[in-house]
């Protein structure tokens, strides 16, 4: 009888504590959220808030789009650096997203985010793949992610890539853009908009406050840091990391740690692009766990990497996020 009592007791303790945290969540939570943008991790930037994204490299094409279009995660990585370069597998990703969508924030798709095999190595190699970037933007993607950005002048190349030539900001520091007309047919219907809204919407943000596309670098070995105040200037970036697997690949570790403890040359290179991202305006990713996303907010992370589901969800708490999840 008093074990009875306990076990009642305890679940009695349970369901109080959990009804008083969605209470607490209830405080915040806007049910009645509309989208404002298409680029669900632009709007939270916006906000304030942080984004958490969840990696996949989609080797199912349409089907996988079509589970992961309800994802608790604000974007999806789409990892072809090391993976095949199928961009037809991408465009089928694509398709089952929207119609697997709309997602529970009642955005029609996660944002997607490309990470492509083509290096930020020095200005001719990445001219000579720059057309991946492309192509990847007209299968209506979100963004790009470019590893290995050791040259700023290939990073401006990079932001080059992903414009039209109709988007006029700071063409006088970063050049035209080289997008083609045609390359927007697909890409809008996946945003669900119509093809001249889909041009002129199609930019790279914050450069441009209209724009829906956010472009990335990595900072990921002792020569990309060298030159990381310069490439981290450069106009048309939204966000940057240093790479932890990698940078410490490149010092020798092989371990490939993303999660403390990580080498010290690793967490040194990590401070350094987390202050560049504060001084130039950009959003700073490293990874997060349940136990350590608080502080990683409060140091500035604004997205939270590692595909880490209860890490999200402890810091969407912590930040009181009005968006549905």
């Amino acid at each position: 009888m008093r074990m009875i009592k306990l076990r009642q007791l305890l679940v009695i303790i349970i369901i109080t504590f959990l009804t008083n945290s969605l209470i607490a969540q209830e405080d915040y939570v806007d049910k009645n959220y509309q989208p404002k943008r298409i680029n669900k991790s632009i709007e939270l930037f916006e906000a304030g808030q942080q984004v958490y994204y969840r990696y996949t490299n989609a080797a199912e094409g349409y089907k996988e789009g079509l589970e992961m279009a309800q994802t608790w995660a604000d974007y999806i990585v789409y990892d072809m650096e090391h993976r095949p370069l199928d961009f037809s597998r991408l465009r089928d990703f694509m398709k089952g997203l929207v119609d697997g969508g709309p997602t529970p924030s009642g955005h029609r798709t996660p944002a997607v985010i490309v990470v492509l095999p083509v290096l930020g190595l020095d200005e001719n190699s990445f001219m000579g793949g720059s057309w991946m970037v492309q192509q990847a933007l007209l299968q209506g993607v979100h963004g790009v992610h470019l590893p290995r950005a050791r040259d700023p002048q290939a990073v401006i190349r990079y932001v080059q890539a992903a414009r039209y030539p109709i988007h006029k900001q700071k063409i006088d520091e970063i050049g035209e853009g080289v997008r083609g007309w045609g390359s927007h047919k697909f890409a809008a219907w996946v945003w669900g908009v119509s093809e001249e809204e889909y041009l002129t919407k199609a930019d790279v943000w914050p450069l441009n406050p209209e724009g829906e596309l956010m472009l990335g670098v990595k900072i990921e070995d002792p020569q990309a840091l060298e030159n990381a105040e310069v490439t981290l200037k450069t106009p048309g970036l939204a966000f940057a990391e240093h790479g932890p697997r990698d940078f410490g690949f490149s010092l020798g570790y092989l371990e490939g740690r993303a999660d403390p403890p990580v080498p010290e040359g690793v967490s040194a290179a990590g401070d350094s692009v987390l202050a560049l991202c504060k001084k130039y305006g950009l959003y700073f990713l490293d990874n997060v766990l349940p136990d350590n996303v608080k502080d990683r907010v409060d140091k500035g992370v604004m997205i939270g990497a590692g595909s880490n589901k209860e890490a999200a969800e402890v810091g969407r708490r912590y930040t009181k996020r009005k968006m549905p999840w």
